[in-house]
């Protein structure tokens, strides 16, 4: 498996105003980058979009987009994904990472064993996380830091997890009569 052919550089949240701009939230490092690699399409590549950033609003950029001309069009690509070719990006500095090169790869423990296959990388603003479809089931968030992930082979496509004690460990269950974290007190 190879890199993938698209990766996701924003998407559209909402109409704005009754002429037909949508509010576009950008994925990308730099906000004004979202337009900078080219034309953006859909996930499947069948709709392509000619958009104009017009006007940064708190976290997301206002945006014309070619054809579509009143808030109904516009509310009608409400949550539609918008991509750009792979190839059309810069290559990431050393230690720096697309998210879209990330998703699939097999993360191994030290000694060579299959842990879990990365399914989508997470920033909840305390860093980003990677969570994880663990071999033997279930889900598992881990952080995605230097210590606990020494190794990030893209060209391999897998990754090696030096956990931390305690990471790899299910919760334990709160004693009998005593309330959970779920519980109101």
């Amino acid at each position: 498996m190879s890199q993938p052919a698209k990766v996701c550089v924003g998407q559209i949240t909402g109409a704005h105003g009754v002429r037909g701009m949508v509010k576009v939230k950008p994925f990308t490092a730099a906000p004004d980058d979202l337009t900078a690699y080219g034309p953006v399409s859909d996930e499947a590549g069948s709709r392509r979009f000619a958009l104009h950033l017009l006007s940064w609003a708190k976290d997301h950029w206002i945006a014309r987009i070619d054809g579509v001309a009143d808030r109904d069009a516009a509310h009608a690509l409400r949550g539609v994904r918008l991509y750009v070719d792979r190839a059309a990006l810069p290559e990431p500095e050393e230690d720096e990472f697309y998210h879209a090169d990330l998703i699939g790869l097999t993360m191994e423990l030290a000694d060579g064993s299959r842990f879990g296959t990365i399914r989508a990388v997470f920033d909840f603003g305390a860093g980003e996380f990677l969570e994880v479809a663990r071999a033997e089931g279930g889900t598992i968030m881990v952080p995605f830091t230097l210590a606990v992930v020494p190794v990030v082979d893209i060209a391999g496509r897998r990754v090696v997890i030096d956990p931390p004690v305690g990471l790899l460990e299910p919760a334990e269950p709160p004693p009998a009569g005593e309330p959970g974290p779920d519980d109101q007190v």
